[in-house]
């Protein structure tokens, strides 16, 4: 028996089957088309389904279950995706056109939880109880795994972390509050902060490393920079590490896991990240002087989300 899985993202959706030992024997994907009607859409995806199941070489009758990692929220008993922006869908019912193609469980949950989930059993915190998954990118998601499953509050709108609210008066956020962990400790706050810096620094390391043209500054060229000690892009880089450190000790103080696990792509600065938020974030846990969970970077990398949304079953 096979299980599919489905990663759903703004510019496009992949699909996969996995065995039960949950490796990827075949990948397919398509192109993200809002523009046509969502039962298109849905009719595109199941198209996808059946090539992706024809290449892994088995038949139809074979696949057990089917999930789906989204970025957004759906109610797991009616099969309903309640809000998922990027895709431009409220409220419509992904489980009943599905359903319509393959009449096997059909399972939707968060794309960092399904990530989350996929590190737990798979992945670099497989063989822990509790774990926390921060992606961090152009914002900020996360996933949370208590007692080997995915926690995400009654109403299944939980483990937000990157709108935990930092500062009352802070930088605006795209969810329409003020001051959420994500302007502080996402790729896009980083870029926002070099950019910020090397305004009246025209010498910085940041700007000359692309050509005096700020638009070009994203995460990597801070990150670059601060590793080549460059002053400019180090003041950036460690107030960037006081934010990220304190949402990890915030995490702590709540959940107090076993692990915490960094992915997306601030997390291929390796050791460089890691180093410094393992030096920083215990000086804001409030009992500091008990063991702290271990900080790691995620392993599964793109295919996490696939992996994680076939373990739904």
């Amino acid at each position: 028996m096979v299980r599919v899985g489905i990663d759903v993202g703004g510019t496009g959706i992949q699909v996969g089957v996995l065995d039960q030992k949950n490796r990827i024997l075949a990948e397919e994907s398509i192109p993200t088309n809002t523009s046509i009607p969502f039962s298109e859409q849905i009719h595109q995806l199941a198209t996808c389904i059946f090539t992706a199941v024809a290449s892994a070489g088995v038949k139809m009758d074979r696949v057990e279950s089917v999930g789906a990692g989204i970025p957004g929220i759906a109610n797991m008993s009616t099969g309903v995706i309640i809000k998922c922006p990027n895709m431009g869908w409220y409220h419509v019912p992904f489980r009943g056109e599905l359903q319509k193609y393959f009449q096997v469980p059909i399972l939707i949950d968060n794309d960092a939880n399904v990530a989350a989930l996929a590190e737990s059993v798979a992945g670099v915190s497989a063989g822990t109880s509790s774990s926390v998954f921060i992606t961090i990118g152009t914002g900020i998601g996360s996933g949370i795994i208590l007692n080997g499953k995915i926690w995400s509050g009654f109403h299944g709108i939980g483990s937000e972390l990157g709108h935990v609210i930092l500062d009352l008066d802070g930088v605006p956020c795209s969810c329409g509050n003020h001051g959420c962990l994500e302007r502080y400790c996402s790729a896009t706050a980083l870029i926002r902060m070099g950019r910020e810096a090397v305004q009246n620094c025209p010498e910085s390391l940041i700007l000359k490393s692309v050509s005096g043209n700020p638009d070009r500054i994203n995460a990597r060229t801070v990150i670059d920079a601060a590793r080549e000690k460059d002053p400019v892009a180090v003041e950036v880089y460690d107030r960037y590490i006081q934010y990220l450190s304190q949402a990890i000790a915030n995490v702590v103080n709540l959940i107090d896991p076993e692990i915490i696990v960094l992915g997306g792509g601030v997390s291929k600065a390796g050791d460089f990240l890691l180093d410094a938020i393992r030096k920083t974030f215990p000086k804001y846990v409030l009992y500091d002087d008990q063991p702290m969970p271990d900080i790691r970077l995620a392993v599964l990398g793109p295919e996490a989300g696939i992996i994680g949304a076939a373990m739904l079953s």
